[in-house]
């Protein structure tokens, strides 16, 4: 199975969503194995969950919806699957202290045998963060001291920290994972508080699912183009090599036997169509995507199988 995924212009993920998996009923852990399963056997490059606590939809007739919790599925998946890489997007930071997420990353790590990519960012949705009793202010300036704990930790494996919202002393990572600079960081954002915090502390940035550029049309080179280079603007900005940060996307892909997102930019048409949509972001310089199906399902999983096909032709 690895010989096809390297002929791909761009690495495919998936994100297992806990409604998608079970074709919009809250997704029990049969189900998500079932989809990551035959996901892997089908050829994606990697498998991603969010992290949620309680979400609510403000519009009429909504209820709030829920998943199961970030690392404890993580682990289990890491123990049941044998070549996808596993990440989060993304491992909101305000839900667990950076020093023990870098501990439970590691952990993961090792239980997958190196094939963790941790996904952080500050979270958005605050009625789950008074429901379970995080703060959910400064989030930005929250997330900026847990990347430096976190990149400290995981590269160095021992940081001692006095910032505004996190201490540590003489903290150490022991035993280390299968990596001796850990797994990969994603940070993700448009903003620039985001993307240079990603050029300082990540080694992949990623761009959200429903962020575009004005004046241009979602998907096209010039949308594309336009983040190389403001990412490596950044980059160069804080003395980086801006070859040095990976980019990746995440992009929504409504099949033809889903329904439609309404309202949300999505690839969509035939599977050559979504191939070639997904193309282009190898010939701008993305290295991953990770793909949201609609449906999300295993009938969306075989169905996108003909996507991947595709790609591996090159």
């Amino acid at each position: 199975m690895s010989e096809p995924t390297r002929k791909r212009p761009v690495k495919v993920g998936l994100l297992l969503t806990p409604a998608g998996a079970c074709a919009g009923e809250a997704a029990r852990w049969r189900d998500l194995l079932a989809v990551a399963r035959r996901a892997e056997a089908a050829g994606f490059d990697s498998l991603w969950l969010p992290d949620h606590l309680l979400t609510g939809w403000a519009f009429e007739g909504s209820r709030p919806e829920g998943g199961w919790e970030l690392w404890s599925t993580l682990a289990a998946l890491a123990a049941v699957t044998e070549r996808v890489e596993l990440g989060t997007l993304v491992a909101c930071t305000a839900f667990r202290n950076p020093a023990l997420l870098a501990k439970m990353a590691d952990t993961v790590d090792e239980i997958s045998g190196g094939r963790l990519i941790l996904g952080i960012g500050a979270g958005w949705h605050e009625p789950e963060y008074r429901a379970f009793g995080y703060p959910a202010d400064h989030r930005v300036a929250r997330l900026t001291e847990a990347a430096t704990i976190l990149h400290g930790l995981l590269k160095q494996g021992h940081l001692d920290f006095q910032g505004s919202y996190y201490q540590m002393r003489e903290c150490e990572l022991r035993p280390r994972g299968p990596r001796p600079a850990g797994p990969p960081i994603l940070i993700g954002g448009a903003g620039p508080r985001m993307i240079e915090l990603a050029a300082r502390c990540a080694d992949i940035w990623n761009r959200d699912f429903d962020v575009w550029n004005p004046g241009v049309a979602p998907y096209s080179a010039e949308d594309l183009a336009a983040w190389r280079s403001r990412v490596d603007a950044r980059c160069t900005q804080v003395g980086r090599d801006p070859a040095t940060l990976e980019r990746a996307a995440s992009v929504f892909v409504d099949l033809p036997l889903g329904a439609e997102r309404e309202g949300w930019q999505a690839l969509r048409g035939t599977p050559e169509a979504i191939a070639e949509g997904l193309r282009g972001y190898g010939h701008a310089g993305f290295t991953r995507v990770q793909v949201w199906l609609e449906p999300g399902s295993l009938a969306g999983v075989e169905a996108f199988a003909e996507v991947l096909a595709l790609l591996d032709r090159g």
